[in-house]
């Protein structure tokens, strides 16, 4: 897992290999729900791109944090799992999503909750 330091919030990446990373990025702009009088959906796009591209001038380092509380799955069907979600949307809420939740799921499967 790399995580990159973007000023006031992190963004995590999972490395896949050759300088490559699959992480998540927003589409369009936020949208209030109905309920809400705030913009707090976002809809984010899974992208595979160079690591180098990702982080641009920012601080990273590899964060693989739950190593030591659980076993990561076997490196191919994390990258299996990975790049089989390249090119998916989804939506989620941002008072509700861990920067994280994404490559530490793909990490470790359902160990971490």
């Amino acid at each position: 897992l790399i995580e990159i330091k973007r000023g006031h919030y992190d963004h995590w990446a999972l490395y896949v290999g050759d300088g490559y990373v699959i992480h998540v990025t927003p589409v369009g702009k936020a949208v209030s729900p109905l309920s809400a009088g705030s913009e707090t959906i976002l809809n984010i796009k899974v992208t595979k791109e160079l690591l180098k591209e990702v982080i641009g001038n920012d601080a990273w380092a590899v964060n693989n944090k739950y190593d030591q509380y659980c076993t990561p799955l076997h490196v191919e069907k994390i990258i299996q799992s990975a790049e089989g979600c390249i090119g998916k949307e989804m939506v989620y809420d941002v008072f509700d999503f861990k920067a994280d939740d994404f490559v530490t799921k793909l990490r470790y499967g359902d160990q971490v909750s």
